[in-house]
């Protein structure tokens, strides 16, 4: 039997298959089909070649919800509120975030839910959660009605307090679902268990917005699936970095927002793990952005603030940094003649000029097809020949626009740094500017094209060692396959933390006992079970919070962990300050069967039987007769001096002047500068 990983991406949709008797890993990929994600799902299954009745485990990541939000093609919300707070999501918090802080043309996007879809019920309640003023049930009813003749397909009730009493929000959604069956209902105390009234209702109405249509793609696909022999359901993995049943994937979609570049951060955590290297960063490079994420210690710097397009989101998810630079970004002249490459992209369609499917705009991946670093006599992604004629003519046009300044090699040279500079300024911001050293990390770089500009980017940032791993093309759909299903849970209690510290032992043992019964309905024993605590902390009188994980601390041990992070990530702390508790945080994983971590066997000992040829590539301005190797061939312990090239299935790894490389023997490339 194969458990199967499935990456959805922008551009690609890539799928890992392991054999669960042998550990054989098989590796596809088949361009994406936005709008369509589940026929390039289908589509992959069977360009794996395996039947479906074979698959005993089926997990996704997919970018459904998030390109929902940013295309604005959800359902029609309707928001039930407290008397008064209708237009709370549309004045947030009345501030510009950067880069609108510094655009005098700004207009504030509209919220997802017009005005005269927002209505109102009598009710109120104190900020202790106590009740001011009692629900009327004759508000309720005015309100569903006017709801049901606007059409809604979806509700979200949004009250004032419900994070600490929902019982006027589940009132209203027993009565929404008498009034209007059928109709999905979201309750922030549900979805955001915490206070912050505008990140609350906000990610609760982005959850209602997404509901009918994630419901509708994972019942497609999975009664699709059924048709073609597969018995069993399929799991999300969610932006935490967990597995999600398709039951909690469609109750809660918008924790999917983020699901599609955690399973490489939680392939690169197993990887790590399996050679004793614990301090990460991970670099996903694909065709429409990067990602980058922090690991310290095998654990991923976690977040539960971020924003989809204006709309903040609110949920438990793996920190990460995306920009706009990815093999499909175009690059093109701004108004000043200066060079500029991303964010807009190719994508899938038409692509890359090279792709011969209709670009004809110049992109990174068209820039490292005239550099040489990408061969033509491979198939992209096993499907997509490549015409460096046509990457030529792109990258040329662009340089007669620029007034011939540059040659066609120099301007495709200049694409490639402009990309690699603003990769490099994500590394920075989640390493140098939170007090973390990048010098101490492994960078772990993987996606069609991270490893194909590993090697620049960690020459800009200074970091010594880089790590490509196993099929990196497909790395993150590997990775799902090593993700565990997970449950959040949090209860806010703002107040100093030496005062609250009694509470807190009566507060998780009420969310372990209901974790616990989760994952003993999710069919995981209590030797399957993992349980982590952890506090938001502040000094008083901020207003944003660093989370700490309790490992049985005590509350003076708790303290000092405090100061020392405070002084990492703000270079200051203040011993004699109170520490103020915000929220007490649960995360409950049920533990899956993992692939093990396969050693490398070559077919053969030679270096020459591996070398595919010898070409021109270009690096700082000249040409190198550079040799081109097949990575499956490679022996093991196999050594690399730069300048060299590196090809497989999915990416292409380059080797630049300087840099040597060698295979470990799980069939790892670590590269290094001497």
């Amino acid at each position: 039997m194969f458990i199967v990983g499935i990456d959805v991406g922008g551009t690609f949709t890539d799928l890992t298959a392991v054999d669960e008797a042998t550990g054989r890993v098989v590796v596809t990929k088949v361009p994406s089909r936005p709008r369509h994600e589940a026929e390039a799902v289908l589509a992959g299954l069977d360009a794996l070649g395996i039947a479906a009745r074979d698959v005993r485990r089926l997990v996704h990541g997919t970018t459904v919800g998030t390109n929902t939000v940013l295309e604005r093609r959800g359902a029609r919300v309707a928001i039930l509120t407290t008397a008064g707070f209708r237009d709370l999501i549309e004045i947030g918090r009345t501030k510009r975030n950067i880069p609108a802080l510094f655009v005098p043309t700004f207009v504030r996007p509209k919220p997802v839910v017009e005005r005269k879809h927002r209505f109102e019920v009598v009710e109120r309640l104190a900020a202790d959660g106590s009740v001011l003023t009692t629900l009327d049930s004759g508000s309720v009813e005015r309100a569903l009605e006017a709801a049901s003749a606007a059409g809604a397909e979806a509700i979200a009730v949004c009250l004032l307090h419900a994070y600490l009493n929902p019982t006027h929000e589940r009132t209203i959604a027993d009565a929404a679902k008498g009034r209007c069956p059928g109709v999905p209902v979201s309750c922030s105390a549900d979805v955001v268990a915490e206070y912050r009234e505008f990140e609350r209702f906000s990610t609760t109405v982005l959850n209602a917005y997404l509901q009918p249509l994630m419901d509708g793609y994972l019942s497609g696909l999975e009664e699709r699936l059924r048709a073609t022999g597969y018995a069993h359901g399929v799991l999300t993995v969610a932006s935490s970095g967990g597995m999600m049943t398709t039951e909690t994937a469609r109750r809660l979609p918008i924790k999917t927002i983020f699901s599609g570049p955690a399973g490489g951060v939680s392939q690169a955590c197993f990887v790590g793990a399996s050679l004793g290297v614990r301090d990460l960063i991970t670099y996903d490079m694909g065709g429409t952005s990067t990602d980058v994420c922090l690991v310290r210690d095998l654990s991923p710097l976690t977040t539960s603030d971020a924003m989809v397009g204006a709309f903040p989101v609110k949920v438990p998810q793996i920190d990460m940094h995306t920009v706009g630079a990815g093999g499909g970004s175009l690059a093109w002249l701004d108004l000043d003649g200066s060079l500029q490459v991303g964010p807009l992209s190719a994508g899938a369609m038409p692509g890359p000029a090279a792709y011969g499917l209709g670009g004809t705009e110049p992109t990174v991946t068209d820039a490292n097809v005239v550099l040489g670093r990408i061969g033509t006599t491979r198939r992209l992604g096993g499907s997509i020949a490549l015409d460096a004629t046509r990457a030529r003519t792109a990258v040329a046009d662009l340089a007669r626009r620029m007034g011939g300044r540059l040659g066609v090699e120099a301007l495709a040279e200049g694409i490639v740094r402009i990309a690699v500079a603003r990769m490099t300024s994500a590394i920075r911001e989640i390493s140098i500017q939170r007090g973390h050293d990048p010098r101490d990390f492994t960078l772990v770089a993987f996606g069609g094209a991270g490893p194909m500009h590993a090697s620049a980017l960690a020459d800009e940032i200074g970091i010594p060692r880089v790590l490509v791993p196993r099929h990196p093309g497909n790395f993150s759909a590997l990775g799902l396959l090593a993700s565990d299903i997970k449950h959040d849970d949090v209860r806010t209690r703002v107040g100093p933390l030496a005062e609250r510290w009694t509470l807190l032992a009566d507060l998780f043992a009420d969310m372990e006992s209901g974790a616990r019964r989760q994952l003993e309905l999710d069919g995981f024993g209590a030797g399957e079970q993992r349980l982590r605590r952890s506090l938001d902390l502040r000094y008083r009188g901020q207003a944003f919070e660093l989370n700490l994980e309790l490992d049985g601390d005590g509350l003076d041990a708790v303290g000092a962990t405090f100061h020392e992070r405070h002084r990492a990530m703000y270079g200051h702390a203040d011993p004699s300050a109170t520490i103020e508790l915000v929220n007490a945080r649960l995360s409950a994983y049920g533990l899956v069967a993992k692939p093990a971590a396969e050693r490398h066997r070559a077919p053969h000992a030679s270096m020459a039987t591996a070398l595919i040829e010898r070409r021109r590539v270009w690096f700082d301005g000249a040409a190198h007769d550079c040799p081109v190797w097949e990575r499956e061939r490679l022996p093991e312990s196999a050594e690399l001096a730069g300048p060299a090239i590196v090809e497989e299935f999915g990416a292409t790894t380059v080797v630049p002047p300087g840099w040597s490389g060698a295979m470990d023997p799980l069939g790892n490339l670590r590269l290094a500068r001497p």
